[in-house]
């Protein structure tokens, strides 16, 4: 009977010690303070969490300061103030005119292409620094506001300009008359009467061994068909400016670009413009190769 009586004491003592740590007592306690009447279950602790889910005391709708709220978080965030708008990899029209804003104050000096690849992000970090602004190479919110302040809207020839090439500062002696003005420099080719640019193409030059001779020529006769009688080539389209030197039509130019060159001549690889060109020059009308 007494082995029996104490173990009966020793199960209710084990059990009031799991009551106690379950309310979250931390510790033990007496069983007085588990137990009794005075204790407050954690359903009707004021400071304990509620089924609303309320803590401190605070119903839901008012959130402690130590966690804002989602909206003051986005406000607040550096992602709202300038949220990316362009980067490596984006391919679109505003692309395009980012390229041409950039290219309107030097920072881009090719056409645009609606790509942004390392080039841009190159222009871009450029710009930004100039703006002392974090050269990050993205254009964020910031980024755009600051580019579009300072240029205008590009023109559709700007969006889409005739020459891969950024075209030269006219040379002296293509602002009067008639002019084909061809750079070496820009590899480009301008048409030019009365000192403005009518159309503009890309061109090539001869190697080292067969270089395209520089100086003030005339258009001597224009061939719509041709063959060179030494290389035995096509040169349709031809305008002879120099002996057997001309501006013409490249097949070569325009499938293989600038891994390749000519023998003298200055090749076109637009064959729609070297067409229409074609048609508007004159025998007589002036020819500057310059660099």
């Amino acid at each position: 009977m007494l082995n029996r009586a104490l173990l009966a004491a020793a199960a209710v003592a084990l059990a009031t010690g799991c009551t106690a740590q379950a309310v979250g007592a931390g510790g033990p306690s007496s069983p007085t303070a588990a137990a009794g009447p005075s204790s407050p279950s954690a359903s009707q602790a004021g400071t304990s969490a509620t089924p609303d889910g309320a803590t401190d005391g605070k119903p839901p709708s008012e959130p402690s300061s130590e966690s804002p709220s989602p909206t003051a978080t986005a406000e607040s965030s550096p992602s709202a103030r300038g949220r990316v708008l362009m980067a490596e990899g984006t391919e679109t029209e505003q692309v395009r005119e980012l390229q041409a804003r950039l290219r309107q104050i030097g920072h881009f000096h090719r056409s645009p292409t609606a790509f942004y690849g390392s080039m841009t992000a190159g222009a871009v970090s450029s710009f930004q620094k100039k703006r002392e602004l974090p050269a990050t190479g993205k254009v964020d919110e910031t980024t755009w506001g600051q580019l579009t302040a300072m240029t205008r809207k590009p023109t559709d020839g700007e969006l889409k300009p005739p020459t891969s090439n950024e075209l030269d500062k006219p040379d002296a002696r293509c602002m009067t008359g008639r002019v084909l003005c061809i750079s070496k420099e820009s590899r480009t080719l301008a048409w030019m009467v009365d000192g403005k640019v009518v159309s503009a193409m890309d061109v090539r030059f001869g190697s080292e061994n067969t270089p395209t001779r520089e100086g003030t020529f005339k258009v001597d006769r224009k061939e719509r068909t041709w063959e060179s009688t030494i290389y035995h080539t096509p040169m349709p389209y031809a305008m002879f400016f120099s002996g057997g030197q001309a501006v013409h039509y490249s097949a070569d130019f325009a499938a293989r670009g600038y891994n390749g060159a000519s023998h003298g001549c200055v090749n076109v690889r637009d064959k729609g413009r070297i067409a229409a060109l074609f048609d508007q020059v004159k025998a007589g009308d002036k020819v500057v190769v310059h660099w």
